[in-house]
């Protein structure tokens, strides 16, 4: 009685490594067009940094976060929504732990009860759009262009 298996033939034996230097093929091709996506192209270097686009409901403000969920807007105490979204200053999310008690110049959305729901920390571009509305009542009294993200008078 055999217990173990008897040994390869040599033609399984090619067989395998036939199979091995294509797996080990196909990896190579694999990294190669990995290492093509990784490499930016003159499109992708193109873009211009800081440029984001916000929706038209959104406000300006100066926001202090506190102790989750608690916050001052514009000296005003609010509260975060409990599936608020943060984005600091290069489009990352943040949490708010980490701009605990920091001043931000900031464009936030709120949800139907008031609370602070998408909240953008702008970056050095974005501040200098000083149009853009504090208040529903500026924003009613001024038009949208969504294409250049500015505010003007009708």
């Amino acid at each position: 009685m055999y217990r173990c298996a008897p040994p390869a033939s040599p033609r399984r034996r090619s067989l395998t490594a036939m199979a091995a230097s294509t797996a080990l093929l196909s990896v190579a091709a694999v990294l190669a067009g990995v290492a093509s996506i990784a490499t930016p192209t003159a499109a992708q270097a193109q873009i211009v940094p800081g440029h984001r686009y916000f929706p038209q409901r959104a406000l300006r403000g100066e926001l202090v976060i506190g102790v989750m969920p608690d916050a001052k807007l514009n000296g005003k105490p609010v509260r975060l929504a409990p599936g608020a979204r943060i984005r600091n200053a290069v489009d990352l999310v943040a949490t708010p732990g980490s701009l605990y008690d920091q001043k931000l110049t900031v464009l936030y959305t709120t949800d139907i009860s008031g609370l602070l729901l998408d909240i953008w920390v702008l970056n050095e571009v974005e501040l200098a759009n000083k149009s853009w509305p504090s208040t529903p009542e500026q924003a009613s009294k001024l038009v949208f262009d969504q294409a250049s993200q500015v505010w003007r008078k009708p």
